[in-house]
């Protein structure tokens, strides 16, 4: 636990001065950072799915490489080994006994580039350390470091030697979130600056481990009422009796979408929730979880249902109103 407070004025320098890391980077996506920072704060986890070369993978360094903690990159490919990312034992002939090799996992921001060109075998290796932020090995547990974040990135066209996420490990995400193609106007910038050098170089941690935890205590501190509460749980009931859903969404998701708006609130300058905090979350944290049935999905070709059903259980659900 922290040991001293942060102030709003602190907390809102801090996070901006790691924006402002992050935009020498990143162009012209300032919900992208903004989201980020949501799930860093949220304790949660991102998936970052998008088409290649809209920068994914920049995303996920321009974070780590904005805060001053153990940063770790997975490649994932068909031949990983689970035990290439939790650790193995292994016998050490001095000591005549197994001793631990801790894996890529052991590390304050994991970044898992092309998470579903694993097999689900090693996939599932991060399930236990997502969740309960620790790994099992040989009947041993060892506790993850604090504070600990995935940030993964796929690939949701390509199918070819591709492994999809099962709905187990989705449901381990706070969000998922899609880049989307840069205006004209950042890509021509984009053109100038990296022509000659690669912008991540220039980046240097602005806040350091404490910090982060400092700002995460702060995020974890903004007043969420009782009526806010009922809001978020009502719209999650609403997704599991909606006739074109298969499958709602869980209670990590309520979970996740409370937290998640602490933190834009906080962002946001406020020391409370508001019903739009919960409305403007619910598509990024409620999207990946949700399953369509096969006539919401025929009947739409041209376009993906969940976004439209999202929207339609959000305005079907009363906002609350403020106690008099």
């Amino acid at each position: 636990m922290p040991e001293t407070t942060m102030t709003p004025e602190e907390f809102r320098e801090t996070t901006n001065r790691i924006a402002e890391a992050m935009r020498r980077v990143i162009d012209g996506k300032e919900h992208a950072i903004r989201s980020s920072l949501v799930v860093l704060l949220a304790e949660g986890h991102l998936l970052l799915e998008d088409v290649p070369g809209v920068g994914k993978t920049m995303l996920a360094r321009a974070l780590a490489a904005s805060i001053d903690a153990d940063v770790r990159r997975i490649q994932f490919t068909p031949d990983l080994l689970p035990g290439d990312v939790t650790g193995v034992s292994i016998f050490s002939p001095a000591n005549r006994e197994f001793e631990f090799t801790r894996g890529a996992v052991f590390a304050n921001i994991v970044i898992a580039d092309e998470i579903n060109r694993s097999s689900p075998k090693t996939q599932s290796a991060l399930l236990e350390a997502m969740e309960e932020r620790q790994v099992s090995v040989d009947g041993h547990t060892h506790l993850l470091p604090d504070p600990f974040l995935v940030v993964a990135t796929q690939n949701p066209l390509e199918m070819d030697g591709t492994y999809a996420l099962p709905e187990a490990q989705l449901d381990r995400f706070m969000m998922r979130m899609s880049m989307g193609y840069p205006d004209a106007q950042a890509e021509a910038l984009m053109l100038r600056q990296r022509d000659t050098s690669n912008p991540l170089t220039q980046i240097r941690p602005v806040v350091t481990l404490d910090g982060i935890s400092r700002l995460i205590d702060f995020a974890h501190r903004v007043h969420v009422s009782t009526l806010i509460e009922q809001y978020a749980v009502s719209i999650a009931q609403a997704t599991r009796s909606h006739p074109d859903l298969r499958l709602g969404a869980s209670p990590r998701a309520t979970l996740h979408l409370v937290r998640a708006a602490k933190a834009w609130a906080a962002l946001q300058g406020r020391a409370f929730v508001i019903p739009d905090d919960i409305a403007d979350l619910a598509r990024s944290v409620f999207a990946h979880r949700l399953i369509p049935t096969r006539t919401a999905a025929a009947g739409r070709r041209a376009a993906d249902p969940i976004p439209r059903i999202i929207d339609e259980v959000v305005q079907s659900v009363a906002v609350p109103l403020a106690d008099r």
